[in-house]
């Protein structure tokens, strides 16, 4: 054979050999580097799903230290729950949960990999992968009020509104949100009032609060709504959170408002003042009642409305500003919008309409000033009665709460997708309670990541 035939065909057999080898790291760069792609995906989910555990759990623990401790338990069960070991022959390993406490705002960094052997690319010299994945998830700092109507027509299921309350109160954190809780029916009360010097709240006397409530009286929602805002914006606009929720619970459309009213004999109500005084007006009772009581206590005699050519509405919402008629002009009684509204409380069936209207033009007027604020308003109504149409206009009282939450499917004229939105949930029974207030809960933490 020729030299020059044997030297080309040793050469074919070298590149043959070079191009086999070529071949073979492409199909194993394409096997394994697949491989490690698919466990990468399974590796990213994993440490996502962790980091939202660690996000919802860091508000278990009465300290930071336990709620550090919390998030990162959480975190592990669901990285373990979501890529298994041996997962495409993957080693997957959680390398760190770290989480930063600053000021309201909670850091969750969590950091895993997933080590797996190779097939074909062990030609190439390279032994093993190490898929990668990382994420971080940050909870906003939180101010909100937790307002919860006790009127009498809860007495019935006053067990599972409390037990429901306190359920909802056990998911926000302790020592990083701030939160007011206040109860309403006839009249309004702060039972805790939000911390102003620092973060957290009394949680544990919260709870003690709830267990003491007496379901009795009307439903003056304005008064619940007016406290709520209130509350919130008593913090300094440097030191607020970025995120501010109100959280109104009710089961019934609102009966009543407070108000002042000029008295030209004060001697049918002595405890109102002199000549002018301020109390809660009641579609279904013709008298004033205290302001700062909830439930259905009458003043020690009751003030005379109908029928007194002497009393008639305010201009405008003014129950906090007795003595001052300029100081508060933010919500209009006396209007033409949405509902019709005059002065006049002349008799018993006109008290009725212009009472019954003004309660629920305050609610929605209180909620929208909110929202103006920034404030996100989440609403929980309960009861089959919501849903009936009653009123002087013949509407449903889930309408009002709907408007109050501005959400898309509540009546147009109230929705506004340019202002915060927030929810609203239905609870047909008390069983559906619970889990309502869980899911206001998950929204707002959805919102505060």
């Amino acid at each position: 054979m020729a030299p020059n035939l044997q030297r080309q065909r040793g050469a074919i057999a070298i590149m043959v050999a070079l191009a086999l080898l070529v071949l073979l790291s492409l199909v194993g760069l394409i096997v394994d580097g697949g491989l490690a792609y698919m466990t990468k995906a399974r590796l990213n989910a994993a440490v996502d799903s962790a980091a939202l555990a660690a996000a919802r759990a860091v508000t278990i623990g009465d300290n930071q230290a336990e709620q550090r401790a919390s998030a990162q338990a959480a975190a592990s069960r669901f990285f373990a729950a979501n890529i298994p070991q041996g997962y495409l022959l993957s080693k997957p390993e959680l390398l760190g949960t770290d989480v930063t406490f600053d000021g309201g705002m909670v850091t969750i960094d969590v950091r895993a990999e997933a080590p797996m052997p190779v097939s074909l690319m062990q030609m190439t010299g390279v032994k093993t992968m190490a898929p990668g994945a990382s994420a971080q998830t940050i909870r906003r700092d939180l101010d909100m009020a937790f307002v919860v109507d006790t009127s009498g027509s809860l007495k019935d299921v006053q067990a599972q509104v409390r037990t429901s309350a306190k359920s909802f109160l056990n998911k926000f954190n302790v020592t990083q949100d701030r939160v007011s809780l206040i109860h309403f029916a006839s009249g309004a009360e702060v039972d805790n009032a939000i911390n102003h010097s620092a973060r957290g709240f009394n949680r544990t006397s919260m709870l003690r609060k709830i267990d003491g409530f007496n379901f009795e009286g009307g439903t003056s929602s304005i008064e619940g709504m007016w406290h709520a805002r209130s509350q919130l914006n008593s913090i300094s606009a440097e030191n607020r959170s970025t995120l501010r929720v109100i959280v109104f619970f009710s089961d019934g459309a609102p009966t009543s408002f407070g108000a002042t009213v000029a008295l030209k004999y004060p001697n049918d109500c002595p405890l109102v003042g002199k000549n002018k005084g301020a109390g809660v007006i009641d579609m279904t009772r013709n008298g004033l009642y205290r302001l700062d009581v909830s439930e259905n206590i009458l003043l020690d005699q009751r003030c005379t409305l109908a029928n007194n050519p002497a009393v008639s509405l305010p201009a405008w919402y003014d129950a906090h500003n007795v003595d001052d008629d300029t100081a508060q002009r933010e919500f209009r009684i006396v209007t033409s919008t949405p509902r019709v509204v005059t002065a006049s409380i002349s008799n018993g069936a006109t008290l009725k309409d212009n009472v019954d209207r003004a309660a629920r033009n305050l609610a929605e007027a209180a909620a929208a000033k909110a929202r103006d604020e920034g404030i996100f308003v989440f609403t929980l109504g309960m009861g089959g009665s919501l849903r009936d149409r009653t009123g002087t206009d013949n509407e449903k009282g889930e309408d009002v709460l709907k408007c109050m939450a501005n959400v898309a499917d509540g009546p147009s004229r109230c929705f506004n997708p340019a202002k915060p939105v927030g929810m609203y949930c239905y609870a047909a029974t008390e069983a559906d309670l619970t889990p309502c207030f869980s899911r206001l809960a998950s929204a707002i933490l959805r919102i505060a990541k």
